[in-house]
């Protein structure tokens, strides 16, 4: 019995330590989408747009989905989404005190949808997403245009 529970902890150590070594080689995608969805959180201009933004939610996903809702004071929703695999470039438009931030994907890959909106719901695509930005300076935008690029390849390897 005591063959088999040091066979089986052997076994067990083996099958951790390879493990270990497979995963701490690769660069996770996950770290890229953690650092864009906080640096476009942290950087966000709620007054760079509209004075009647009630809130607004950023996520980007695992699985390379970038979203952005604004929801207004009026109760009116807007919704931006694209996948990070067909991102194209990125432009900054503005001074490092305030800006907009479009990101352009290589066709209409930008979902575009309202809710609440007097004029009716609009759902329909797009070829960028404009983001406003403060407080912002132009090394941390080639930082962040680095981190995008980055995302891409790995999800375009998937």
């Amino acid at each position: 019995m005591k063959k088999f529970t040091l066979n089986l902890k052997k076994c067990v150590f083996f099958l951790a330590s390879l493990s270990f070594l497979l995963f701490s080689g690769f660069e996770l995608p996950e770290e890229e989408t953690a650092f864009i969805q906080n640096f476009l959180t942290k950087y966000y201009d709620k007054d760079g747009q509209n004075k009647d933004t009630k809130r607004f939610e950023i996520n980007v996903t695992n699985t390379g989905f970038c979203r952005y809702r604004r929801i207004l004071n009026n109760g009116k929703e807007e919704y931006f989404a694209f996948n990070l695999s067909r991102f194209k470039s990125m432009d900054f438009y503005g001074s490092t005190a305030k800006g907009e931030l479009y990101l352009r994907t290589k066709n209409d890959d930008v979902v575009v949808q309202t809710r609440n909106d007097r004029k009716g719901e609009v759902d329909s695509t797009g070829t960028f997403l404009m983001i406003p930005l403060k407080d912002v300076d132009e090394t941390r935008l080639n930082e962040l245009a680095q981190h995008f690029k980055q995302a891409n390849e790995e999800l375009a390897k998937m």
